[in-house]
């Protein structure tokens, strides 16, 4: 009698449960069947089973924005050897000028313009200042935009989000070096010849479609600004967790 009461007095003291093998003990967070049959398969793994391992996945998602940006980059640098290598920046009778290059036409009248005495064909441009500084700042914007667009796609392909996050904030940068080279050269190359009108001997000038395509080089410099600046959210990597199980083999 005294060693049946010594057993109740110990069972009320611990609960009144008992642990018999891989029995599982009444916790109260073992209150549903599903977590009592996972506890015990956690205890208790399948035979011929291993553990469990949790492996962490790399997911690379390429941001539309960027991508367009990268584009606009080269279709820039695209226009921009167009343009560079045409003669049809300045237009006249008879008469086409571009930044390196001048060309008289068989059908020219006489006395060419700015006082120049040549036959029909192409010449190195005048020794002006402005026709000089456009050259070189569209130059200068040309390597730019090379470079820029050159950052841009490294970002896209790399896997590495800081060396993705300096990538992108430089290709910012010298784009909008790029845009602004181009700009003042093309704001400044109508603004000098304005001053030798006098010179011109022609009663009609026109800007030739080489001008104009610079300028479209300028708007998707700018674009590919506007994009790599408004996508804020520079991660692209993601990162998932997954259980892997493996069964061992049987000798």
């Amino acid at each position: 009698m005294s060693a049946s009461m010594s057993d109740k007095r110990l069972a009320s003291l611990i609960g009144n449960f008992s642990f018999e093998g891989d029995s599982l003990p009444e916790f109260s967070e073992f209150d549903t069947t599903s977590q009592v049959l996972a506890y015990k398969n956690e205890r208790n793994p399948v035979e011929g089973k291993m553990a469990p391992m949790t492996v962490i996945e790399t997911i690379t998602i390429t941001r539309p924005l960027k991508v367009i940006s990268f584009l606009c980059g080269a279709l820039a640098l695209a226009l921009l050897v167009m343009s560079l290598a045409s003669t049809d920046w300045l237009l006249a009778q008879g008469w086409r000028q571009g930044l390196f290059f001048h060309c008289v036409d068989d059908i020219a009248e006489r006395p060419l313009p700015f006082g120049l005495q040549e036959e029909s064909g192409c010449y190195r441009a005048r020794d002006e200042g402005y026709i000089r500084a456009t050259a070189a700042l569209c130059v200068v914007g040309l390597a730019a935009d090379i470079f820029a667009t050159l950052l841009t796609g490294l970002g896209l392909q790399s896997g590495d989000s800081n060396k993705k996050y300096r990538y992108y904030r430089l290709a910012v940068y010298v784009m909008l070096f790029s845009l602004f080279a181009i700009l003042i050269g093309l704001v400044l190359y109508p603004i000098c010849f304005s001053r030798e009108l006098a010179q011109g001997n022609r009663s009609v000038w026109e800007f030739g479609w080489a001008y104009g395509v610079a300028w479209g080089a300028a708007i998707f410099l700018f674009g590919a600004c506007v994009l790599l600046m408004c996508d804020k959210e520079a991660e692209e990597l993601y990162y998932k967790e997954r259980n892997l199980q493996f069964v061992s083999e049987k000798s």
